[in-house]
């Protein structure tokens, strides 16, 4: 699935917070969007998995425009792991996976044997199916975003938006998340606040500064140490390892 933005924009009050953000994924793309807090990621990415209406601009899947969908063909076809995710009821870790099966199903329409098999899939892939029976509130943030990205693998989509999704994961967690994602046969967005974990997974980037695209290419290509002081106002040293890959080092 091919996914892209055109001409974003959204303004709270008299901030103009996006100012004409246009983008693409292309089919089985991993692209990551990445600048400073306050950048406009998330409110772009808002924008893409509708929570946030744009007041200017419009998005796409596959050519058509995401507003021309119900909200049910939309959920069909984006899946979304969000930074924060709470819910004011107790509920299983099975059973916060099992909502990735709603937009499949019909109103009333009850859980079957085949919902299940692909809850099952999803846990052991994100290593939580020991925790299917466990309370979701009593799990660490880590571990919660975890059940999270299992729950958008059970909705089974062709594209996958990830809003900051490593924020609470320890370094094995980090990569091991985003090693799932890699292997999925999807097109993904993800905010992504570490350059490194950026440059490691990405096929290729945005850079967001103060509601503006102010670059975008290969890892390799944006990820220097002129964009790096640019952005970030961070000295930096840009170096590869035995296999070729780009590392950051700050200074």
């Amino acid at each position: 699935m091919n996914i892209s933005s055109e001409d974003i924009r959204l303004s709270y009050d008299t901030a103009e917070i996006l100012k004409g953000v246009s983008l693409q994924a292309g089919n089985k793309e991993f692209v990551g969007l990445i600048g400073p807090n306050g950048s406009g990621k998330s409110t772009l990415l808002k924008c893409m998995y509708r929570v946030l209406s744009p007041g200017g601009g419009c998005v796409y899947l596959d050519g058509a425009p995401l507003n021309s969908l119900s909200y049910k063909e939309s959920a069909r076809r984006m899946a979304v792991v969000a930074q924060h995710n709470y819910y004011n009821f107790d509920f299983s870790v099975r059973e916060v996976v099992l909502m990735g099966r709603s937009p499949h199903k019909r109103a009333m329409e009850r859980d079957n044997a085949r919902d299940y098999a692909i809850v099952e899939e999803a846990l052991e892939k994100v290593g939580m199916s020991a925790f299917a029976d466990r309370n979701f509130s009593t799990l660490s943030g880590g571990e919660q975003q975890r059940v999270i990205l299992a729950r958008a693998l059970a909705q089974q989509t062709p594209c996958l938006i990830l809003d900051e999704p490593t924020n609470h994961l320890d370094i094995t967690h980090q990569l091991q998340l985003l090693r799932i994602v890699k292997t999925l046969d999807t097109t993904v967005i993800a905010a992504i606040h570490d350059l490194n974990i950026a440059a490691m997974f990405c096929d290729r980037i945005y850079v967001l500064e103060r509601g503006k695209i102010a670059g975008q290419g290969a890892p390799g290509d944006v990820l220097t140490r002129e964009m790096i002081q640019k952005i970030y106002h961070v000295d930096s040293e840009i170096v590869k390892d035995s296999r070729g890959r780009t590392h950051i080092l700050f200074i």
